[in-house]
């Protein structure tokens, strides 16, 4: 979901010299995909779980399970941990329905 300019957001993403805000990084990758916006050509920012800290979100790291605003599940860090994947990663699980968000997949990623 795109987000009036605010200072409580997850993401941003800079086209034709404005700033587009959002609430959950994969409401970003959707929206880019409904607007025809090349995200590897894009500036994004990404707020960091464990820095605290907006930072560049193509090279972030992102955990697939966690509580996030759209429940899509897709957190950012900074440094890498176990069980994290790179952001072409989860722009493809996000394109691919492959996310909490989907009740099969969320059965899958939890272990139910």
């Amino acid at each position: 979901m795109e987000l009036p300019r605010s200072n409580v957001h997850t993401a941003t993403l800079n086209v034709d010299d404005t700033t587009k805000y959002f609430d959950d990084v994969g409401c970003m990758v959707l929206w880019a995909q409904k607007h025809e916006i090349d995200l590897k050509n894009s500036k994004i920012e990404i707020f960091s779980n464990d820095t605290s800290k907006y930072i560049d979100a193509q090279s972030a790291f992102y955990s697939i399970n966690e509580n996030t605003p759209m429940h899509y599940g897709f957190s950012a860090y900074e440094k890498p941990k176990e069980g994290v994947i790179s952001f072409d990663e989860m722009q493809i699980r996000m394109l691919r329905g492959e996310h909490m968000a989907n009740p099969k997949i969320r059965k899958h990623i939890l272990g139910y």
